[in-house]
């Protein structure tokens, strides 16, 4: 797969793709998203901001994603284990619906993971949606920890860190 910063003229299809992959959590029960988050504003945001990635299989976008420093007030609920080590938040982790249980999340990690090891980044801190037992799985094999919670819109999300 091939990694790279979105750009504007990517935003049509991140859109598409996103609201193809609600459709398909909103199936299987998961409604963590909506019309209203995550955005196009916030993908424009994002991209404004060289935070957004896609990963490519051909000329498919099979995953999208963002990392910063960027949380939310909530973020203080986390009894975060290192709390003096520099760290990154992964936002917004999708993969497209047809790329979907092919491991495509966990090689994101992976990459990630790798990127932010080489710029001698700490730990990896991000959300996860307390009824998206699909994500749960995911982020505790890959050895992320539950240190806290957040309540917002759509319900409860527990915060997890890990590091690397």
């Amino acid at each position: 797969m091939l990694y790279r910063l979105a750009d504007e003229n990517d935003i049509g299809a991140i859109c598409n793709l996103v609201k193809a992959a609600i459709r398909n959590m909103e199936r299987q029960n998961i409604f963590q998203w909506d019309e209203l988050y995550p955005a196009k504003e916030d993908f424009l945001e994002d991209i404004q901001k060289q935070q957004l990635f896609m990963g490519l299989l051909g000329d498919d976008i099979a995953v999208v994603y963002v990392v910063n420093e960027e949380c939310d007030e909530e973020y203080q609920n986390g009894m975060w284990k290192y709390p003096d080590c520099e760290y990154r938040i992964i936002h917004r982790l999708c993969v497209n619906p047809i790329y979907q249980n092919q491991g495509i999340a966990r090689k994101t990690l992976s990459h990630i993971e790798g990127e932010l090891k080489k710029l001698n980044v700490g730990t990896v801190r991000l959300d996860v949606f307390s009824k998206n037992p699909f994500a749960l799985s995911l982020y505790q094999n890959k050895g992320y920890e539950n240190v806290g919670f957040a309540d917002w819109r759509k319900g409860r999300f527990y915060l997890m860190e890990k590091l690397l």
